[in-house]
């Protein structure tokens, strides 16, 4: 399908998504989409914001465009299913049966438009015995074993933000589940289909290798005592004098070895292939650290392959050279916020606008998408 309007460019210019709104993994997937251009409808409910702030400042809104529908209403679900009927994607993520109660389940939607990509996005997934209950990301990847390898050992688990769960094991399998049906969709044998995409897979998928090396005997199943969960010293984070961190990883004996010469360990340094030695080379390793500043240390270690890098802060990474140099971060409307990801060749993509403030576009959405009995529901579109 063609687009007009919003400005859309990328490999996905031409795709039609239909987000029904909801918090965290469903908005972050479909932004996804938005950012490589496809042309993002969110239906907001009257109300206000789901997530309660400022819409203005919902950056997983940005690139979209939002109209009002109240689905509860006597003509809301038939409002969607006109969208449903010119879209290539919907992504909805409530609980398992919802949308089937207000209307718009995969049957109904699939019957306007056989060539739907319906992606759902929830924590349980849409069968098992806990698919019907409440649920958050830390309970997701608590389940799933992921949680289990997160911290220092000896004390509790580390709560990752709810970038493992929600964004990571959720948004983006939800995005190449979509993808993936939405090829098979646009083949000549194609139809659409139903994407499962439940956090607690995602969670689990994302530590295949680590399950491999379980098998293998090459890794404990307890935190804090692996090459890559923090249990060796030369891999981890380390105070500094003014109260910074640097991170370190030159796993590698070559790489290692520099990191030793610039650190200034020293000859007589505990030997990194021996585990037994590893609390007295971290030791000493966190005692140099702690000799110099962040800014000290960031000095020694430019420009080596000693895979050695300060800590920076939310605020403090979008200044850093490397980041500033390749747009890593962008600004727009006023607010600094992370550049689409990835990068084309042929096919560039950027953040077009800003975040979609509820039902703001609903007139030019029932133009480009022929939708003329598309109405703002419940009050006066925001501006």
């Amino acid at each position: 399908m063609t687009t007009t309007g919003h400005g859309s460019r990328g490999p996905l210019t031409g795709v039609r998504v239909v987000e029904l709104a909801g918090i965290g993994p469903g908005p972050f997937a479909a932004m996804l989409l938005a950012d490589l251009g496809a042309d993002v409808v969110r239906v907001d409910r009257p109300g206000g914001s789901v997530l309660g702030i400022d819409p203005a400042f919902d950056l997983t809104n940005r690139n979209k465009r939002s109209v009002l529908v109240d689905l509860k209403a006597e003509d809301g679900p038939a409002q969607v299913l006109g969208l449903v009927e010119r879209a290539d994607v919907l992504i909805e993520g409530y609980r398992p049966g919802v949308a089937e109660r207000l209307g718009v389940g995969p049957d109904a939607c699939l019957a306007r438009n056989p060539r739907l990509v319906y992606g759902r996005m929830t924590g349980w997934g849409q069968d098992g015995p806990l698919a019907d209950r409440a649920g958050h990301d830390i309970a997701y990847i608590a389940l799933s074993g992921t949680l289990s390898m997160i911290g220092g050992s000896g004390g509790p688990p580390t709560v990752p933000a709810n970038l493992v769960g929600d964004y990571a094991g959720g948004s983006l399998y939800l995005v190449v589940g979509v993808l993936a049906a939405l090829q098979h969709a646009r083949t000549p044998e194609g139809a659409g289909q139903v994407v499962d995409a439940a956090i607690v897979d995602g969670a689990a998928h994302l530590a295949t290798m680590i399950h491999g090396m379980l098998a293998a005997g090459s890794w404990q199943d307890r935190r804090g005592a692996n090459l890559l969960d923090g249990g060796c010293p030369f891999y981890g984070c380390y105070e500094t004098a003014d109260g910074g961190y640097m991170a370190v990883g030159p796993l590698e004996p070559r790489f290692y070895d520099e990191f030793a010469t610039l650190l200034e360990l020293g000859d007589d340094a505990p030997d990194r292939d021996d585990p037994g030695q590893w609390e007295a080379l971290r030791a000493r390793v966190t005692e140099r650290f702690a000799s110099r500043t962040r800014a000290e240390w960031t000095e020694v270690f430019e420009g080596t392959d000693a895979c050695t890098a300060p800590v920076l802060s939310l605020r403090e990474a979008p200044g850093h050279p490397h980041l500033a140099a390749r747009a890593t971060y962008v600004e727009h409307g006023g607010l600094t916020q992370p550049a689409p990801a990835p990068r084309f060749s042929a096919t560039p993509v950027s953040v077009r606008s800003g975040p979609a403030l509820p039902g703001a576009d609903t007139e030019d959405v029932a133009a480009d998408w022929d939708l003329p009995g598309l109405r703002a529901h419940g009050r006066e579109p925001a501006r």
